[in-house]
């Protein structure tokens, strides 16, 4: 996608990303790198449309109101985490859904992509989550969005031997959303999530039944 300057720009979820099917996801991807990239305030229709290269009122034309368009963003990104989520689950083995060690390791993995190639992506999911704690529209969206991770999330930690699928997945989850905001507001040398994702599995993990 080339901007009004000419320079390529970055997709926000470049490996993992949906194909844009139209201007709608046009717009809507260059909203998330204003977000990413500029911040919350930055949002707007004016920005939005000097991002994707479009004719100015395109945004307006879409999403009339900046609730509108922070939902339709809210919308995109969760077709960007589906996808992203749906890539970890193809490349999953059935040597690392038997073993805590190799699924903290592919999580990590994962948090390495979103800290880093995908770390645009992964600041306007912050802000837009931030957002929604005051805005029920984008609260109820997420609550929905919440259900289906947790749909996909329980049958990798029934998988791998979890008596409470449910309650481990959300605290593997938390701990990747506390790692990712660490990582992406105070950078350090190295990024290595995979030895505290471990670490919380096993924890988890002492509870679960032997396998047979």
């Amino acid at each position: 996608m080339e901007s009004t300057t000419g320079a390529r720009k970055e997709e926000p979820l470049a490996r993992y990303r949906e194909p844009v099917k139209g201007k709608q996801d046009q717009v809507l991807d260059a909203a998330i790198r204003v977000l990413g990239t500029k911040g919350t305030r930055a949002l707007t229709h004016r920005a939005v449309d000097a991002e994707a290269g479009v004719p100015a009122g395109s945004t307006s034309n879409y999403f009339r109101t900046r609730e509108a368009l922070l939902s339709g963003l809210l919308g995109r990104l969760s077709e960007l985490e589906t996808a992203s989520w749906r890539e970890f689950a193809e490349a999953l083995d059935a040597e690392a859904m038997a073993d805590t060690g190799r699924f903290a390791e592919a999580v990590g993995g994962l948090a390495g992509e979103l800290a880093g190639p995908a770390r645009t992506f992964t600041l306007a999911r912050h802000a837009v989550f931030l957002e929604a704690a005051v805005n029920e529209r984008l609260r109820q969206q997420i609550v929905l969005r919440r259900a289906e991770l947790e749909s996909q999330g329980t049958r990798w930690l029934r998988a791998l031997g979890s008596s409470r699928p449910s309650a481990d997945f959300w605290a593997i989850m938390a701990l990747l959303d506390g790692l990712l905001l660490h990582e992406t507001t105070a950078p350090g040398a190295a990024f290595a999530p995979s030895p505290a994702i471990g670490a919380l599995l096993r924890g988890l993990s002492g509870d679960w039944p032997e396998r047979t």
